[in-house]
């Protein structure tokens, strides 16, 4: 882990980006911490990392308020990083299919989303490998956000995350719902109940699959972006309970 830059934020936050082998990626540290402090991974979708800052930024901002570090990565194929001709075919055919009002097949489904988890997995557990190894971040560990899928093979082989925060905001493969009975730490998730891009149905029918004995489903009326601030403060309060 090569640390590229660093600044201050006005409430105190360490904000430092990095690069991990090609793989940029910005870690957030409370401003004053007299231990090492647990660690919250921050998913997104795949929309570029300067694209997502104002809300990564905000989410880490929160965290550290409670006593967390964040850190996120950028995506495969995702701002700086090389193009991924598949990936970007399969997301011109899911505009295809939802501008002409058509239902997006499994096909498109697994094709967007499956490489994707592959190929996201492995490095978010190398940017955990570099992070715990700086002096600062003691675990234990969580994650939040999404992509969901990515979220979910995260809980299935990375036992170093003890709970995670998923948002329901995407579409997820066939094939999850299977990993997703694997999954067994305590889970809170979000799920805004008008999403234009989410099929509400399956969203719960994952969590319906989700194996963890401790899991709450948070559902609030509005579209994608409409998450209400108190949505926040319950998942710091989860992240709270399972981290500290």
């Amino acid at each position: 882990m090569h640390f590229t830059s660093e600044q201050r934020l006005d409430d105190g936050v360490l904000e430092r980006e990095f690069t991990l082998g090609e793989i940029p990626g910005i870690l957030w540290t409370p401003a004053s911490a007299s231990a090492p402090v647990p660690l919250i991974l921050l998913g997104h979708p795949p929309l570029g990392l300067r694209k997502m800052y104002p809300r990564l930024v905000a989410r880490a901002r929160h965290s550290a308020a409670e006593g967390f570090a964040t850190a996120t990565i950028e995506l495969p194929g995702s701002g700086d990083r090389p193009r991924w001709p598949a990936a970007e075919q399969a997301r011109a055919d899911l505009r295809r299919a939802m501008e002409a009002g058509e239902p997006v097949s499994d096909e498109i489904v697994d094709a967007l989303i499956l490489p994707l988890v592959d190929k996201a997995v492995p490095e978010w557990q190398a940017a955990l490998d570099a992070l715990l190894s700086l002096p600062e971040i003691g675990g234990p560990v969580g994650y939040s956000g999404g992509v969901i899928s990515i979220g979910v093979r995260l809980a299935v082989v990375e036992p170093r995350i003890v709970a995670a925060g998923f948002f329901a905001g995407s579409f997820v493969p066939r094939a999850m719902f299977e990993e997703a009975r694997q999954v067994t730490i305590p889970l809170h998730v979000l799920l805004q109940w008008d999403d234009e891009g989410n099929d509400r149905q399956a969203a719960l029918d994952l969590f319906d699959a989700f194996g963890s004995k401790e899991k709450s489903l948070h559902a609030n009326m509005g579209g994608h972006t409409g998450v209400p601030q108190f949505a926040g403060d319950a998942a710091a309060q989860f992240f709270t309970r399972h981290l500290k």
